[in-house]
């Protein structure tokens, strides 16, 4: 049995991680984990092929990081289809403050989307 049983998942997120500017090297796990609330452990796993994913945190790797989930999950098809894709159709028809109010969110950490939800949350 091979030592990275989803080998080619890492590489596909590795991947995915480059065309979004994640920083290469000793970083990205920290910044991945930190980005996805998961431990340094966690990410480990994932960049280095030894566990995957569940189900919902693969689709939200995939949305944050504006792949096609299918590319991401499995290898066919496109990283980057053309046209418009599941995750983006609601921002065509949506509210535009509400699409630049979550662009803004998906880049804080995972402190800093703690901290704005308590502060929100306050009554």
């Amino acid at each position: 049995m091979s030592q990275a049983p989803h080998a080619e998942f890492a590489r596909r997120l590795h991947q995915a991680l480059d065309l979004a500017g994640f920083a290469p090297g000793r970083r990205r796990t920290g910044a991945l984990a930190e980005s996805h609330g998961v431990s340094r452990e966690t990410a480990r796993k994932w960049l280095t092929g030894l566990s995957l994913p569940e189900l919902e945190r693969m689709i939200e790797l995939a949305i944050r990081h504006h792949v096609s989930f299918e590319w991401l999950a499995t290898g066919r098809g496109e990283a980057e289809p053309e046209g418009l894709s599941v995750r983006d159709a609601w921002l065509k028809y949506g509210d535009p403050e509400e699409a630049r109010l979550l662009e803004l969110v998906r880049t804080l950490s995972h402190k800093q989307r703690r901290a704005l939800i308590d502060l929100l949350d306050t009554p």
